[in-house]
């Protein structure tokens, strides 16, 4: 079993700065890729940011060259630095990997809880 566990969420003014923290942890052979992903209510879940392994980060158009999202693979950990925020950032962020597990030795999709951010005056 995979577990993946997010921190650093909170409430920011516009054009402050967060940083994300997902740590997977369980019985881990691999992890594919690592990213988050963001919602808000009543719309669908959208690609924020994903690194997959030895391979260059994608970012969604609208956080471009504002967020840097960056793995330690050693400590199965991703981070999403998000600077610069806006209004329009505000939703609860998720932590997502692709991770081939010791149990059943094929890739599969696990998710965090989610973490809100918030940016609001």
């Amino acid at each position: 079993q995979v577990q993946l566990v997010e921190s650093g969420g909170g409430l920011v003014q516009p054009g402050g700065s967060l940083r994300l923290s997902c740590k997977a942890s369980g019985t881990i052979f691999a992890i594919n890729t690592m990213g988050w992903y963001r919602q808000t209510p009543g719309n669908q879940r959208e690609l924020v940011a994903a690194i997959p392994s030895g391979e260059s980060a994608n970012y969604a158009d609208s956080v471009q060259g504002r967020f840097t999202i960056s793995r330690d693979n050693a400590a199965n950990t991703v981070l999403l630095e998000m600077n610069s925020l806006k209004p329009e950032d505000t939703a609860v962020y998720y932590c997502h990997a692709i991770v081939v597990s010791h149990m059943d030795w094929y890739a599969k999709n696990y998710w965090g809880q989610g973490t809100q951010v918030t940016v609001s005056s």
